[in-house]
Parts: C-alpha cells; sequence; structure tokens
C-alpha cells in the first residue's frame, strides 16, 4: 500500500469490510499467544501428567526387558511387538497430546472465531515483489519482531540465571545421586522454569496481539470513496433510489387525480389545502381519495369543478384531515361528526337541487 493510499484511508471500517477480511483469512492474531497457550499447557502436563506418563511407561518396558528373552524378534514377532509398544504410547500419551492440540485450537479460537479460506494461499505478486520485501524486512511488524526476540531471550537468561545459580551446587553434586533423586530434582527446577516463562510470555502475548490487532484494524481502514461505493452496492445508488422514489410519487399522484372525479365531496382551505372524501351507503366511514396543498390542492380543485363534485370551505377540518388522514384510509373517529355535518348538507344540497329540476 503506498503512502496516499494510507493518508486517504482514514475512516474505520465498515462491519461489512471486517467481515470481508475475516471470509480472506486476513484476522488480528499473534504467534505469541499461540506460543503462551501451548507452553502453558506443557506445564499444566509437566505438573499435572509427569508421574502418571513416567508410570505408564516405566512397567510396561521393564517387563519388555525382563522378559526380553522370550520375545520372538523375527519379522512376525518383531512388528507385534512394535505394535504394543505403540499401543502403549498413544495410551499414555495420547491424553497429553489431545490437551496439547485443544490448547493449539484454542489459543487461535480466542482470538478469532473458526475461519475456512484458500485466500492465504492464493499466489499473489506482493509475496514475491522486492519492495514489499524490503518493507516486510524493514517494516513495523519486522522491528517489532525483533523486539520481541530480543526481549525473550534477555528475560529468559535472565530468568534461568534467578533460578539456577542459587542451585548450582546441587548441580554439580547431582552426578552422585540416585537417577530417581535426579528426575525429582529435575522435575522441581523445569517447574519453576516454565512457571516463570508462562509468567513472562503472558506479558509478551498480551501486548503482542494489541499490537497485532492494532495493525490489523489499520490495514481495514477506508477511504471516503470506499465508504461510499460500499454503501452505492449495499443499499443502491442513491441517485437511482431518488429516481424511483420520483417515479413513484408521480405514478400515485396519477392513480389519486384519477380518483378525485369519484369523490363525494372536496374539503378545503381556499388557498392551501384540499381533502377529497367519498361516501357511499353502506361504508363504516368516508375515505380520503385525494389530498394536497398549494398547487395539487389547487388541482383538485379543478379537477372537482369539472365534474360537479361539491366543494366545501371549512379552514380548520381541512387542515385536519391533511394531517390526520392517508389516501384509501378512513378518517379519524374524532372527526366523524364535522364530516358527518359536512355530507348531510352535501346530501341536503344535492336533494334539493334534484327536487328543483
Amino acid at each position: 500500500m503506498s503512502d496516499d493510499d494510507k493518508e486517504s484511508k482514514t475512516q474505520d471500517p465498515t462491519q461489512k469490510r471486517l467481515d470481508d477480511a475475516l471470509e480472506k483469512g486476513d484476522v488480528a492474531k499473534s504467534q505469541e499467544v499461540n506460543t503462551w497457550f501451548v507452553i502453558a499447557a506443557s506445564t499444566l502436563l509437566l505438573t499435572s501428567f509427569s508421574g502418571s506418563i513416567s508410570k505408564g511407561i516405566e512397567v510396561p518396558m521393564r517387563n519388555l526387558l525382563m522378559n526380553m528373552h522370550q520375545i520372538r524378534v523375527d519379522g512376525p514377532g518383531l512388528l507385534s511387538l512394535l505394535g504394543q509398544i505403540e499401543l502403549m504410547l498413544i495410551g499414555v500419551l495420547g491424553i497429553p497430546f489431545l490437551l496439547l492440540l485443544i490448547a493449539g485450537v484454542g489459543s487461535n479460537l480466542i482470538q478469532h472465531r473458526l475461519v475456512f479460506s484458500t485466500e492465504p494461499l492464493t499466489p499473489k505478486f506482493s509475496k514475491i515483489s522486492p519492495a514489499a520485501g524490503f518493507a516486510r524486512v524493514f517494516g513495523k511488524q519486522a522491528a517489532a519482531n525483533f523486539l520481541k526476540g530480543l526481549f525473550k531471550v534477555v528475560a529468559l537468561s535472565v530468568v534461568m540465571v534467578l533460578i539456577l545459580w542459587p542451585e548450582r551446587h546441587r548441580l554439580d553434586a547431582m552426578v552422585r545421586f540416585d537417577p530417581i533423586a535426579i528426575l525429582t530434582v529435575t522435575k522441581t527446577i523445569s517447574v519453576q522454569l516454565m512457571g516463570t516463562v508462562v509468567a513472562m510470555l503472558a506479558v509478551v502475548a498480551a501486548l503482542d496481539y494489541f499490537f497485532q490487532y492494532r495493525q490489523w484494524f489499520e490495514r481495514q481502514k477506508m477511504s471516503l470513496e470506499e465508504i461510499k461505493e460500499e454503501y452505492k452496492q449495499s443499499e443502491g445508488d442513491p441517485h437511482i433510489k431518488g429516481r424511483i422514489r420520483q417515479i413513484r410519487h408521480a405514478r400515485a399522484k396519477k392513480r389519486m387525480m384519477a380518483a378525485v372525479p369519484t369523490a363525494s365531496v372536496i374539503i378545503t382551505n381556499p388557498t392551501h389545502y384540499a381533502v377529497a372524501l367519498k361516501y357511499e351507503r353502506g361504508m363504516s366511514a368516508p375515505i380520503c381519495v385525494a389530498k394536497g396543498v398549494d398547487v395539487l390542492a389547487l388541482k383538485i380543485r379543478e379537477i372537482a369543478t369539472a365534474n360537479n363534485i361539491p366543494i366545501v370551505e371549512n379552514v380548520p377540518l381541512a387542515r385536519a384531515l391533511h394531517a390526520s388522514v392517508e389516501i384509501d384510509d378512513e378518517i379519524p373517529v374524532e372527526h366523524y361528526h364535522a364530516v358527518a355535518e359536512v355530507i348531510g348538507y352535501v346530501m341536503r344540497l344535492r336533494h334539493g337541487v334534484t327536487g328543483l329540476g
């Protein structure tokens, strides 16, 4: 990524960007966390299972050596012997190795959810590019790896000196110890060393994961153009959506104007509002078939006049109906009385006109 690209990518990544990165296998991952889990599991196995493992191997091997003269070592006999030793080792070491396997898998799952992707295996020119190689060798990641390695070497050296130096006289005398005593001392010192290393690597793993996560998050940052393009892809082009809304609005307006001649009465504010209501016998309440303000209200009045639809001026009722009722909906209950008076007036007017004729 060029410097210009990095400078333009100033926006935090969207959730879609993060999900896409996860699907491609690009995740925040610290190898130090994996190392810590494996060493911690090994320390736990050494303290908890070393006795059972040693006894599980000691007894079969002792029996094997004591009865070696009775064991056939020809072709079939040798294969049978190797099979028995293999089963014995699996039985003794199976659970410890399973725990190490769980620690290895768990170290990844605790950093990110399970990912299956072939993207990291895809050949990329950047992997063989000299410029990209130079950046990897002298970049932030390389510097961080160097500092981690240097810290671990120095810290491990200090730990070994602090633990082994007080034991130097006993270590010198171990050549005269019984083998069982040597194993006991070795186990004690090993547990101290590994316990201290686990504590030390816990700090390294936490710091390294935070560093790797920040590096990964910086890689996922987006420019304003990328965010706009993602929005277009996920939500649609705003210009196209606006055009669709215009078309829908125009069609709805055309249908509404076509329904004005079916209205029973037009209730208006003389200069701004017009609401067309339709009522027929058997209907539970009048229905709004059209409404509008200003130019649209004038157009409704013109169509009503051309089709001899009664127009009644009632300023508060026109405003209230326009604000509270939608097209093709019944009028609200609170307006029943006022609208009933208007429709009653229209019916009496029509009846009078008809009677005069």
